[in-house]
């Protein structure tokens, strides 16, 4: 057993962590108010990935959801204190090796207006808006989505 590899980025009403491990399986994702548990199993070499991690802050656990993907999974830890900046993912300051800051994704929202970040959070309110901690595959939502003749939006790709 090992941790999985992990980013993370700050928003203003969530934390988003995407563990990077490719065919996951058996994927279990357990909220709490100042933590959250995330195992699974690798499907390339079946090696079980098991991170524990305190939060900075505190999260609404019903409000957290995560969603796995073939390449990773994707965490949203809802705050508990919207609009509050989180300078780092851990309650500790010590550095986890497995553990580091999504440059692609960050953003420095606290001197923004919220007029520019309308926009920018729309990925975070998608995320915010699914159902259940238990998300089917997104290959599965693409079939039934492109067998349904809808207009809906796509999901955006995480990557």
């Amino acid at each position: 057993m090992q941790p999985a590899t992990a980013k993370w980025y700050d928003r203003r009403d969530s934390v988003f962590v995407e563990f990077c491990v490719e065919d996951s399986k058996d994927v279990k994702v357990h909220f709490d108010t100042s933590k959250f548990d995330f195992s699974c199993f690798n499907g390339t070499d079946n090696i079980k990935h098991q991170n524990t991690v305190d939060l900075f802050g505190e999260i609404d656990p019903k409000g957290s959801r995560h969603r796995r993907t073939d390449r990773s999974v994707l965490c949203c830890l809802r705050k508990a204190e919207a609009g509050k900046s989180w300078p780092r993912l851990t309650k500790d300051k010590t550095k986890c090796n497995w553990l580091s800051v999504d440059f692609n994704n960050w953003k420095d929202w606290e001197d923004d207006s919220d007029e520019d970040l309308s926009s920018f959070d729309k990925f975070s309110e998608m995320m915010n808006s699914m159902g259940g901690d238990d998300l089917p595959d997104l290959d599965a939502a693409d079939e039934e989505h492109d067998s349904a003749d809808s207009d809906d939006e796509k999901m955006p790709d995480l990557e």
